[in-house]
């Protein structure tokens, strides 16, 4: 259960960088000192932001231009597709824009190779402006320091079908409230059905073990620990529904996109999402956005999964005071405030959330996820590890594919799992 990083509008999965520089532990490349006059040309890089945004970063670097005679701000925009391979090229051959849009798995490789400045150094008086949950968010376990500005944070509700849900003797009004729900939900209408309804349309990623209460590394940051006992019981439910065909056949495959075209056409009863699913829903599934039922994330541990982007600037830069004050711009309570009326995101800043605009429901669906996932985001956690590179999901996914198919134990499949991301923590320097 997940919502894509392309309803979060930076529409990419991040890859881990393979940088080469990745044992030189942080602080070797350059200095932190960002004192000094704001002047001068700049780069300022998004990911694939441009086509839905330009007007309002235009008129943001215009007015940064404006407030700081003698800057020049240079805006580019890297597509979704690569973004992580143009940020590690750009990294080994000296071209890092001097400000990047960033996740917090892209910053983790770029902290440790000394390319990320620590805002806890450069910066400090400004962490006070952001949700202590954000400024944490671009922190790197065995590292001290900030390396990003908090941007915008998402999260976002599990919608479901209720006419599904009513064929299948479920009462529509009362949607699963517990994992324990849920899986029994989920076996009553797979039964119902005859296996054509599915209810979920994914297997379970890092976030979910993070969700159902899994410690999912240790303190150190130096291993991974998801396949305890509280993993293992969520693997073998997942079996479960597998087996009853309660988990879409296609979930070993899947991706957020096609999940959500099996909701949309009613082959599954519930997926996540945010506010800017409603949309689509209205339009190209009219029946189903008249039937459609809005219920919180099912969390263990009273904390939903958010997730974070961040603004990080370059250590190298040799604009820092510029590149600092720009990030900072472009990250504060009224900028993002702006943004955030503009897409269905969440500032990261202390008291945003607290605006009418995220506390008062007028009646409608569209206020009513955004009061509520907005009420959560203040409490709400990234539980997907900071280092857990690409190849680590991919790792995980393989094995709870062969757990699903029965071809080796819940058991086995997440101490191979981790085996394998232990053994890839290690390759990261």
């Amino acid at each position: 259960m997940r919502i894509s990083r392309r309803a979060f509008a930076a529409a990419a999965v991040a890859v881990l960088l393979p940088l080469s520089a990745c044992g030189s532990g942080g602080g070797g490349g350059g200095s932190s000192d960002a004192s000094g006059k704001v002047e001068g040309d700049i780069t300022f890089q998004t990911w694939n932001l441009r086509a839905n945004f330009k007007p309002y970063f235009e008129g943001l670097i215009a007015e940064f231009e404006k407030k700081h005679p003698g800057t020049k701000v240079k805006w580019v925009d890297q597509p979704a597709e690569g973004y992580a391979d143009k940020i590690s090229a750009d990294a080994a051959g000296g071209t890092l824009p001097d400000v990047v849009n960033v996740s917090p798995d892209l910053v983790a490789p770029l902290a440790k190779a000394g390319l990320a400045l620590d805002l806890d150094k450069a910066a400090p008086r400004y962490e006070k402006e952001y949700l202590p949950g954000a400024w944490a968010g671009h922190r790197i376990p065995g590292m001290t320091g900030t390396y990003a500005f908090p941007w915008y944070l998402n999260t976002g509700p599990l919608f479901y079908n209720k006419t599904l849900f009513k064929e299948a003797g479920l009462d529509p009004e009362q949607p699963p409230k517990t994992y324990d729900e849920l899986f029994s939900a989920g076996l009553k209408m797979a039964k119902k059905s005859g296996g054509k309804v599915a209810t979920l349309a994914n297997v379970p990623t890092i976030e979910d073990f993070g969700r159902y209460g899994v410690q999912l590394m240790n303190k150190q940051g130096t291993a991974f620990s998801f396949n305890d006992d509280k993993g293992v019981q969520l693997l073998a439910e997942y079996k479960e529904l597998y087996d009853a065909k309660a988990l879409d056949p296609q979930a070993l495959t899947a991706t957020p996109e096609s999940s959500g075209k099996k909701f949309l056409t009613g082959a599954v009863a519930m997926n996540p999402g945010s506010a800017l699913d409603l949309g689509n829903f209205k339009k190209q599934a009219p029946s189903l956005y008249k039937n459609i039922g809005i219920t919180d994330q099912i969390t263990s541990t009273g904390h939903v999964n958010m997730y974070v982007m961040g603004v990080m600037v370059n250590s190298q830069s040799k604009r820092k005071p510029a590149a600092v004050a720009f990030a900072h711009f472009v990250t504060d309570a009224a900028h993002q405030m702006s943004f955030a009326k503009k897409v269905a995101i969440f500032p990261s800043t202390a008291g945003s959330l607290d605006d009418p605009y995220f506390t008062k429901e007028d009646g409608t669906d569209e206020t009513r996820v955004r009061v509520a996932a907005a009420k959560s985001l203040k409490t709400a956690v990234n539980y997907t590890p900071v280092l857990f590179s690409e190849q680590m999901k991919i790792a995980l996914r393989n094995e709870v594919a062969k757990a699903l198919q029965g071809k080796q134990s819940p058991k086995e499949a997440l101490d191979n799992a981790v085996k394998e991301c232990d053994r890839l923590l290690q390759q990261q320097g």
